[in-house]
């Protein structure tokens, strides 16, 4: 239990500090000394603690104006998640990770290196539906899907605020389908729930910190550290696709 208050600590400044990241950490970092269930449940109650925070950090109105702006991706991440979830007994995620991973590096090293990738306004409801699909089907499997919403939001130039925002809106939105989810599944049930709520306490103390250091970032800063959580967790899912 020590150990698991440390690594979601930690995963809670993380999130705090870039909005994203506290699942993968978790999973991780929990997965090595237990099993992918546990580990899969011990983050389903913080992540949808924390991404309600984050989701709501700006009053109930600037929320209502995400989850409008951001609707249809929030929609097809919710139906994706509630279908793969189920499939969590039966479907090895490693291939699954490895999809993910490989172009979340790509996409992160030639972003921090130099190259931009826009999304034109044309073009925007077509990637909308590719990337919340594919976001939704790993989530529901890993309960990983912040890569993917990472990506598209810095390709189609989010500000820092709304950013955070949006990723907050569509976490809490997915977060909450996959507790439900995997209530359903078995994943979460009167074994393994006490240990997420348990989990609550150590994630808002990070957050809460993460959050300060998340305040005196510019928008540059934000964005290279965002690109750089991206390398790291992109790097993590390829390993963990490669060991199984």
């Amino acid at each position: 239990m020590a150990v698991a208050f440390a690594v979601t600590l930690v995963a809670g400044f993380v999130k705090g500090a870039v909005g994203f990241a506290m699942p993968m950490i978790m999973i991780s970092a929990m997965g090595s000394f237990l099993s992918p269930e546990v580990a899969l449940a011990a983050l389903i109650v913080p992540t949808v603690v924390s991404n309600l925070w984050q989701g709501l950090r700006g009053g109930f109105r600037a929320a209502w104006i995400a989850i409008k702006t951001f609707r249809f991706y929030i929609g097809i991440v919710l139906i994706c998640i509630a279908f793969s979830a189920q499939l969590v007994r039966i479907l090895p995620a490693s291939a699954m990770l490895l999809i993910l991973g490989l172009p979340i590096t790509l996409f992160a090293l030639m972003q921090f290196f130099g190259w931009r990738l826009t999304i034109r306004p044309e073009n925007r409801q077509r990637a909308e539906i590719l990337i919340a699909s594919f976001a939704g089907l790993i989530g529901g499997i890993s309960g990983v899907w912040g890569p993917p919403t990472v990506a598209y939001l810095t390709a189609i130039d989010t500000p820092k605020a709304d950013h955070m925002r949006a990723q907050g809106v569509v976490y809490a939105s997915g977060a909450v389908v996959l507790f439900f989810a995997h209530l359903r599944s078995g994943v979460l049930n009167a074994q393994t729930l006490p240990l997420s709520i348990g989990m609550v306490l150590p994630a808002m103390i990070g957050m809460a910190m993460g959050i300060w250091a998340h305040d005196r970032m510019d928008q540059e800063k934000f964005r290279k550290a965002t690109l750089a959580v991206l390398v790291i967790a992109g790097l993590n899912l390829v390993r963990r696709g490669l060991t199984g």
